[in-house]
C-alpha cells in the first residue's frame, strides 16, 4: 500500500551539513589531559553545587581525617571542616569542589587517615611558593586549616574578579613547563595564577575527573558551549550527527545540553550518525535499504520501491561497512503496512497506535505522543482496519532524554535505556545542564511504564576511570 513519500535526503544534506562537517575528521580518543581549559567557569564559580550536608557525606565517604576534623575557622570559632569548606564557598562564591580538589592536590587530606601537622597547617598549599619558608612571619600567619581554607578561596575570587592584574590571561598564549598553552578561560587561568606549572595542575585535572566528573545517561544530546557539533551519548560513547536533519528526524532539538569541552571528551567518539531517518541507503550489491531508527530494511524489489513512491534520486550509495553499523529490519515486500511508521487513530474509540511493518504499539498518553512524534500526521482509521495488526505485547514509552515528573510527587526522571533515571537532587539536575521548561507531568501509570533504574547523584563522588601518564 502506499505510505507517506520521505522528503527528499540528498537536497536537505546539502541545505543542513555545514555546520556539522567538523565533526568528520574527529577520530576516536581517551579521556586526555587538556592544558588550554582545564576546567570551565561554571565550574569553578558553582558554590551552590554541594550543600553543607553533601560535603559531609562526601567527606564521609572518604578515608581521609576531615571527614572528623573539628579546629578553628578563620574567625577563631571551633568548626568541622566541612562548615569550615562550606562557608568559604558561600561567602566567595567558589565551588567547594574546587576547595575539595585543592585540598587533595596539595596535601592529599580527603583520602590520608593520618596527615602531619605541617599538611594540616597549609592545607590548600597557600602561601607556600617555591623557595618561601613557613617560618617566615609574613608566611606564617596563613597557618592553620581555616585560614588555609578561607584565605585560598578568598584569593581565587579575587584572581577571577581581577584578571588583569596577574600574568596568567585568558586568550594570551604562554610556555608553561615547557609547553605551551593558549588559555581558554579565566578558571584555567585561575589554576596557573596559584599553580604555575603542569605537573600541579594535571594533579587536580585527575582529581576532579575521578570525582567530580559529569556523567551523562544513554539518549543525552550534548553540544559543547561555542560549537556547533550535537553528540548523542549511547553506550559509554558520544556519537557525533553529521548534519541538522540526522539530529532532528530522531530527536528532539530542545532536549540539547550545553556542556563544557572536559564534560564531552570523556567519552570516546563512537560511529557518526550520518544520515537522517528514512533515508534510502544502496549497498554495493545495489540493494536498497530503508534506515528507520537504528535499522535498515531492504526493499524486495524495484517494483516494490516504485509502489511505495520513492524517488530513485533519493538513493544515497554507501560501503558495505556504513550499511554493517544498523541492525537488520524486516524486509519491505508489497505487503508491508507502514514500513516507515505512522500515527493510526481509531475514529470511533479514539485509541491511538504507533503503527510499523504490520504491528500496532499502543501509546497509551497523548503526553507520549506529542514527545515523541510531534512531527507525524494523526491518521484516522476505521476500527476494522486497526483490526488488521497484530497489536504489540507493550506500549510506547517515552524516547531517551525525555525528562518527567509525576503530579504528585515533586521527583524528576529522566528516561534512558527505556528506564526512569531519578535526578537525585536539584544540583544534580543544574549540574547536568537540564531544563526545567521541558519537564513532562505524567500520570503514575504512565510513569511505571518505564522501570526504574540507577539514580543520577552528582552530589556522590564519580571514582571516573581515566587516562594516566
Amino acid at each position: 500500500m502506499k505510505i507517506f513519500k520521505i522528503i527528499t535526503i540528498l537536497a536537505i544534506l546539502n541545505l543542513a551539513l555545514t555546520p556539522f562537517t567538523f565533526l568528520k575528521n574527529r577520530t576516536a580518543l581517551a579521556l586526555e589531559f587538556y592544558p588550554n581549559e582545564i576546567i570551565s567557569n561554571t565550574d569553578l564559580l558553582d558554590y551552590n553545587s554541594m550543600d553543607l550536608v553533601a560535603i559531609s557525606e562526601f567527606l564521609n565517604s572518604q578515608s581521609g581525617v576531615l571527614k572528623n576534623y573539628r579546629t578553628l575557622d578563620v574567625y577563631g570559632i571551633e568548626r568541622l571542616a566541612a562548615e569550615i569548606i562550606y562557608n568559604a564557598a558561600q561567602t566567595y562564591k567558589i565551588s567547594p569542589k574546587w576547595i575539595l580538589t585543592t585540598l587533595q592536590k596539595e596535601q592529599s587530606l580527603i583520602t590520608n587517615p593520618s596527615p602531619s601537622q605541617y599538611n594540616l597547617d597549609w592545607a590548600m598549599g597557600y602561601a607556600v611558593c617555591d623557595g618561601c619558608q613557613v617560618t617566615d612571619p609574613q608566611v606564617a600567619i596563613y597557618r592553620g586549616f581555616g585560614i588555609q581554607v578561607d584565605r585560598a578561596t578568598w584569593r581565587v575570587r579575587y584572581y577571577y574578579e581581577n584578571p588583569e592584574k596577574f600574568n596568567f590571561q585568558v586568550g594570551k598564549m604562554y610556555n608553561i613547563s615547557g609547553r605551551d598553552v593558549l588559555i581558554y578561560n579565566q578558571a584555567t587561568a585561575n589554576l596557573y595564577i596559584y599553580t604555575p606549572h603542569i605537573h600541579g595542575n594535571y594533579n587536580f585535572w585527575l582529581i576532579w575527573n575521578r570525582w567530580f566528573a559529569k556523567t551523562y545517561p544513554d539518549g543525552s544530546l550534548l553540544q559543547q558551549e561555542g560549537q556547533p557539533g550535537v553528540w548523542l551519548i549511547e553506550n559509554g560513547q558520544r556519537r557525533p550527527f553529521w548534519s541538522k536533519t540526522a539530529l532532528t528526524s530522531r530527536y528532539d532539538a530542545s532536549n540539547i545540553i550545553k556542556v563544557a569541552y572536559n564534560d564531552l571528551q570523556r567519552y570516546p567518539v563512537g560511529y557518526p550518525i550520518k544520515y537522517p531517518n528514512y533515508s534510502l541507503l544502496k549497498s554495493p550489491e545495489n540493494k536498497i535499504y530503508l534506515i528507520v531508527n537504528q535499522e535498515k530494511k531492504q526493499i524486495e524489489s524495484d517494483e516494490v520501491f516504485r509502489s511505495i513512491g520513492y524517488n530513485p534520486d533519493e538513493v544515497i550509495a554507501v560501503s558495505a561497512e556504513e550499511l554493517s553499523h544498523y541492525k537488520e529490519g524486516r524486509m519491505i515486500t508489497l505487503n508491508s503496512l507502514y514500513p516507515q511508521g505512522a500515527l493510526l487513530q481509531d475514529n470511533k474509540s479514539g485509541g491511538v497506535y504507533y503503527v510499523e511493518d504490520g504491528i500496532k504499539y499502543p501509546i497509551l498518553a497523548k503526553e507520549i505522543m506529542l514527545a515523541n512524534y510531534k512531527n507525524h500526521k494523526l491518521i484516522q482509521v476505521s476500527t476494522e482496519e486497526l483490526n488488521k495488526y497484530v497489536t504489540a505485547a507493550t506500549g510506547i514509552k517515552f524516547f531517551d532524554g525525555t525528562l518527567i515528573k509525576t503530579a504528585n510527587d515533586p521527583k524528576v526522571y529522566v528516561i534512558s535505556n527505556g528506564q526512569r533515571r531519578w535526578l537525585a537532587n536539584e544540583q544534580t539536575f543544574n549540574q547536568l545542564g537540564y531544563k526545567w521548561s521541558i519537564i513532562i507531568t505524567v500520570s503514575e501509570k504512565v510513569a511505571e511504564l518505564h522501570p526504574l533504574g540507577q539514580p543520577l547523584d552528582l552530589l556522590l563522588p564519580t571514582n571516573t576511570q581515566i587516562a594516566t601518564k
